[in-house]
């Protein structure tokens, strides 16, 4: 796939930082970790897995609010405009992004305020400016269903930090580090189904499907049971072994 090459000083303190967040104790603030910026990532690529980020988490508040769950769906709807945003914000030019950090704010408001109405206007907008960075991403690379593997691995790469976070002693105790790692991993699913069709059908793609089947069961509920349907291992090496059988895809 054709991607400009491009590292920044700035990209790098980022990951510095986020480095140093892993090291808060488990019981400090409720908004996951920072998300990382690889330094070796591709510019294309690093904007587009924010983009799928973002996705994920507007995901798991899309399940939660269907749950009922207001509270919990206004905390993950506030996670792309608290954690990625800044970080995309000097870049939604390049990639002709209409900006939506104020939908994002009505979308937390509105979840707060239980308004359904306000919820699905505010999620259209959003919409409609990923959909453009989505445009503008698919006219840049070469191959575009291999660049969308590449992105949902690196999506999918996320979730075991998250869940580990989330897990003690066999139980879900901190749901929100859940339901991330689970808006993730439904995220990165649905990006893989939707270019599937324009993939190389063989044991690679099978593989991937069947390690995905495996995670969407044991994510199947937006709130969590009380004891973990998989271990944190577990879910990494199958994180692990998804991006080593989808690379003849990438």
């Amino acid at each position: 796939m054709t991607v400009r090459w491009a590292v920044s000083g700035f990209c790098a303190a980022l990951a510095l930082g986020a480095m140093l967040s892993g090291a808060v104790a488990q019981d400090r603030p409720l908004t996951p970790p920072r998300p990382s910026v690889a330094a070796a990532l591709p510019a294309d690529l690093a904007y587009g897995r924010f983009i799928a980020m973002i996705r994920g988490h507007l995901l798991a508040g899309d399940h939660l609010v269907s749950a009922r769950r207001w509270d919990a769906a206004a905390r993950h709807y506030g996670f792309p405009r608290e954690e990625i945003y800044g970080i995309i914000r000097p870049d939604l030019r390049t990639y002709q992004t209409p900006a939506f950090d104020g939908n994002l704010r009505t979308l937390v408001r509105a979840a707060k305020a239980q308004d359904a109405r306000a919820l699905a206007q505010a999620r259209r907008t959003i919409d409609k400016a990923l959909a453009a960075a989505d445009s503008n991403l698919k006219a840049r690379v070469s191959d575009w269903p291999r660049y969308v593997m590449t992105v949902a691995v690196q999506v999918i790469k996320v979730a075991p930090d998250e869940y580990d976070d989330a897990v003690a002693k066999g139980r879900i105790v901190r749901p929100i580090g859940y339901q991330t790692a689970r808006g993730f991993i439904l995220q990165a699913d649905r990006m893989i189904e939707a270019v599937g069709p324009e993939l190389p059908a063989g044991a690679a793609l099978t593989a991937v499907r069947g390690e995905l089947t495996r995670l969407r069961k044991a994510f199947s509920a937006a709130v969590p049971p009380g004891p973990a349907v998989m271990a944190p291992d577990a879910l990494a090496a199958s994180v692990t072994r998804i991006a080593t059988v989808a690379a003849p895809l990438m």
